[in-house]
């Protein structure tokens, strides 16, 4: 057989069947100019619309919760500026294995962090503020919204 006969019959059934593949494998760019039926064509304020709807997803989900941790010194007075961080096992996909995400926040002057919707399940709160024990534990969070009061020890001072 000639070469240019190789060529010229190899290579245009090679690409074909690259197109074909990379249609098969990745719908989601042949399915881009479709609407879902509750978007409407004509909304006077786009960004008000979505805002709300967002809000709304985040509300409803029934696997995720939203948080209020409350952070006291030992003579039950707010702790403002306390480092609050929030880890929880963010489940992975079928070839990736889950991991541990982890949220930091600081709490404002009356004591109070507003943690955004975490899923529901085992979290681990810890909290460091300057002149108390470091605290940390594992809490079980299975209602939609909670509350947690953590009252933080006094450290021991070394002379």
């Amino acid at each position: 057989m000639r070469p240019c006969t190789l060529r010229c019959g190899i290579l245009p059934l090679f690409a074909l069947a690259t197109i074909l593949a990379t249609g098969l494998l990745a719908p989601e760019p042949c399915c881009a100019q479709t609407k879902t039926p509750d978007q409407s064509s004509t909304q006077s304020q786009p960004g008000a619309a979505d805002k709300s709807s967002q809000k709304n997803d985040q509300t409803s989900d029934a696997t995720t919760t939203r948080l209020r941790i409350r952070i006291t010194n030992p003579e039950d007075k707010p702790v403002g500026n306390a480092s609050v961080y929030v880890r929880f096992n963010q489940p992975g996909s079928f070839l990736r294995k889950d991991k541990l995400a982890e949220l930091s926040f600081k709490t404002n002057e009356d004591g109070s962090v507003k943690v955004p919707a975490v899923p529901r399940g085992k979290i681990l709160i810890q909290v460091i503020a300057k002149g108390l024990h470091t605290y940390g534990k594992w809490y079980d969070i299975e209602k939609d919204q909670d509350t947690i009061e953590i009252k933080l020890e006094a450290a021991t001072h070394w002379y």
